[in-house]
């Protein structure tokens, strides 16, 4: 059975190269396109680990990975935070929300796979 990942991701362009990643790594991907729908995703479908994207419309991404982890059901799914915008400050930004683990985009397969691999191995308990 495949692992499920989902991505949060608004841009559509984005979305579709990280979708074509995930598939080729491997993975059955669900998106969400905004913060609000993560997290609702994030409930109702109990992905194996979340790719967010940090900068969303109406909640972003800091935001909805707060939300994430205060839910008991959601709690221990692993995050990658995702980010264009790689300024200093926003790893530990991303970490100090709940997120496991922090990339900045573009990101490839070749750094993807082991983050994702690594994360899904130990993940939160």
């Amino acid at each position: 059975m495949k692992k499920i990942v989902l991505l949060v991701e608004d841009s559509k362009t984005s979305a579709a190269i990280m979708e074509n990643e995930l598939e080729f790594l491997g993975y059955e991907c669900i998106v969400a396109v905004d913060g609000k729908e993560a997290i609702k995703k994030a409930r109702d479908e109990r992905p194996d680990l979340i790719l967010m994207d940090m900068s969303l419309p109406k909640v972003d991404g800091l935001k909805a990975t707060e939300e994430i982890r205060k839910n008991a059901d959601t709690r221990t799914i692993p995050i990658i935070a995702l980010t264009a915008l790689a300024m200093p400050g926003d790893r530990e930004k991303c970490l100090k929300a709940g997120c496991d683990d922090y990339l900045a985009k573009p990101v490839s397969h070749k750094e993807l796979g082991p983050c994702i691999t690594k994360l899904m191995q130990s993940k939160r308990g």
